[in-house]
């Protein structure tokens, strides 16, 4: 199908999302004042509900297209640039990579964050010249992504984590966001992170709830193993080698063994290493995702098991029982440590 089908954006009236969460359920997210609707099982703000309505009725996916997908702090920003110094190795060497210049985030761009967000102007750019594979993101869940995602050839690759290492980096990427909102920085009074834990547990998380979010697309992994690579965290963190060989192989861009020999998988991983890509100048300062994040922002920690050092016994034998339920058949984990229970 023409790429101009894309650029005839099919508009979403403000008058129409208004009717819409007439009729949603609702809820205060975080500790805060953001308003949440639960839409078709998934919890999303206003502004997201109207750009997820604009994506499912204007994206066309091709099938080269490569979707990373994952919630909100699993590891999608590190995953970003691997995923693009693994394609953009063919054109530019990792001593000239555009990550040296460039945010992630601005190198792949989200579809219901970014691409049609009200404040954008980068419809065209970015779906027009584009080069194939064309890199995308999306937070949302696989019943509400596009779905000319799911019937195209398209690939997705899906990154989750720990939810209690993911709920303390969404804890503080939301205090710098009312931080930012704060007049006088003196009057800020953060929410405990008890707020945020107790949201969580009762599913309402940005896109979430999070274990249906990953249960989807685990499953469909499973199923559907060269159309979803599902990764972890812990594991990228872990193993880096041979998760990069992994993700190299499922979009069709395997290693060379001269590559291999030359390094250039080590040399994508320190690229991509969280410790350099926080002390690059261009991801120090500066606004990015249409002027509304400090990049700074998405560079806190990156480390794995923080949660240790922020929740309760109490709180952490709580999230392991509703681990175990939720988890309960499918394969899948995450460990806590004894030590830590």
């Amino acid at each position: 199908m023409s790429q101009n089908v894309v650029n005839k954006e099919v508009e979403v009236s403000e008058e129409e999302v208004d009717d819409l969460v007439k009729w949603l359920p609702n809820a205060v997210l975080l500790g805060n004042d953001r308003q949440i609707f639960n839409y078709k099982g998934f919890w999303c703000e206003r502004y997201f509900l109207k750009s997820t309505l604009k994506s499912q009725r204007n994206f066309i996916a091709k099938d080269t297209d490569v979707i990373i997908g994952g919630l909100q702090k699993t590891g999608t920003t590190w995953l970003k640039s691997l995923l693009f110094s693994v394609v953009e190795r063919v054109n530019h060497p990792v001593n000239q990579s555009l990550l040296l210049n460039h945010n992630p985030h601005a190198l792949v761009h989200g579809l219901e964050t970014h691409i049609y967000a009200d404040q954008t102007d980068y419809l065209n750019l970015n779906l027009t010249h584009l080069g194939e594979p064309r890199l995308l993101s999306t937070h949302l869940p696989y019943a509400l992504i596009p779905d000319s995602i799911r019937v195209s050839k398209a690939k997705i690759v899906y990154i989750t984590r720990h939810p209690l290492d993911m709920l303390v980096s969404q804890y503080y990427f939301t205090l710098s966001i009312m931080k930012k909102k704060t007049t006088e920085e003196d009057d800020f009074i953060p929410p405990p992170i008890q707020d945020f834990f107790d949201d969580f547990c009762l599913g309402k998380y940005p896109f979430g709830p999070y274990f249906d979010h990953v249960v989807e697309f685990w499953k469909i992994s499973i199923a559907q193993p060269e159309k979803v690579l599902f990764l972890k965290y812990e594991d990228l963190k872990s193993d880096p080698v041979k998760n990069l060989k992994r993700l190299a192989e499922f979009i069709g861009m395997p290693f060379s063994s001269k590559e291999e020999t030359e390094g250039v998988i080590t040399q994508i991983i320190n690229l991509c290493s969280f410790k350099n890509l926080k002390e690059l100048e261009v991801n120090k300062n500066g606004v990015v995702i249409n002027d509304l994040l400090d990049k700074k922002s998405f560079f806190r920690n990156g480390q794995v098991g923080d949660w240790s050092n922020h929740f309760t016994p109490l709180m952490v034998e709580k999230m392991d029982i509703i681990m175990q339920h939720k988890f309960k058949g499918t394969g899948l984990s995450f460990n806590l440590l004894p030590q830590q229970l």
